[in-house]
């Protein structure tokens, strides 16, 4: 999938989450925002309540997308066949989509009312909903190939750039510079603090000091402002792989946490969710079959 089509496919999948939403607010705001006692006398309450015609197939279709949503994502992880049926993270892109969509027409098969044991469902959901934003973020923080493999460390090491080359002959800086810019990418020890979410903000106020002190070095050396810029870029991706070795071991901490709360979760989750499903069928309520 090249670079283009990818961001048409993402651009997508955004898009139908978001026109999902517009149309479901536009269509059931007067419903939903009228108070629970009146609503039985909406003109909308046969179609949009749970057992609605609507309400309902919200019901459906959100749980079909979370569960396809998961399902295939651990499938395609651990069975070998499918390892070249597309890069892991496309899959992942998938799996967030359904799982993002599925909350969503379920939030509105709802109707907005929560109780009894499908509450504990439906709170469960949103918290691997909120989990799995964090858990992106996490992943996104640890290095992966194009295939969606975690990189070890030596092959995030060889991702840095020589610069002081790179320097000396593209931008003929003389040996005072580069030695500068040698300098500013090396890994700098930040004082270290107990508290990881501290020595991650250590860590980037520091950075940003450095590439501060470039720019101003530069400047003071009347390097153009296209050759800057180019020098710049490089430097910052330097101190972007400096700041992933650094954060390798926590962020790897971090998501071995995150799998200890979003499983459970989702386990939760579906768990009740085949109660429901269960007792409903049980007391005959049927949607369009």
């Amino acid at each position: 999938m090249s670079r283009t089509i990818h961001r048409i496919y993402l651009s997508v999948l955004v898009a139908i989450v978001f026109i999902a939403f517009i149309i479901l607010v536009n269509i059931g705001t007067s419903y939903y925002t009228t108070g629970l006692e009146e609503r039985v006398y909406h003109t909308d309450h046969k179609a949009l309540k749970p057992s609605g015609i609507i309400g309902h197939g919200l019901g459906i279709f959100g749980s079909l997308s979370m569960i396809l949503g998961v399902s295939l994502y651990m499938a395609r992880k651990r069975y070998r066949f499918l390892s070249r049926a597309g890069l892991l993270k496309h899959w992942l892109e998938f799996h967030i989509f359904l799982c993002t969509l599925g909350p969503l027409l379920v939030l509105f098969h709802t109707a907005f009312k929560f109780g009894g044991l499908v509450a504990i469902s439906f709170w469960s959901m949103v918290a691997v909903f909120l989990s799995g934003i964090i858990g992106r973020f996490i992943y996104l923080q640890i290095p992966h190939s194009i295939e969606g493999r975690e990189l070890s460390l030596t092959e995030i090491r060889d991702m840095k750039s020589d610069i002081v080359s790179v320097a000396k002959v593209k931008y003929k800086l003389d040996d005072e510079t580069c030695n500068i810019l040698a300098d500013s990418v090396k890994r700098k020890t930040v004082i270290y603090h107990r508290n990881a979410i501290v020595r991650l903000y250590n860590g980037y106020i520091n950075n940003l000091k450095i590439k501060n002190s470039v720019k101003a070095l530069l400047k003071r050396k009347n390097i153009s402002s296209s050759e800057s810029k180019q020098i710049m870029n490089l430097v910052s991706n330097d101190i972007k792989i400096n700041r992933r070795i650094e954060q390798l071991e926590t962020m790897q901490n971090f998501f071995k946490y995150w799998h200890v709360i979003h499983l459970p979760f989702a386990l939760v989750m579906l768990i009740i969710m085949i109660v429901h499903v269960g007792v409903t069928i049980l007391f005959g309520y049927r949607w369009i079959f």
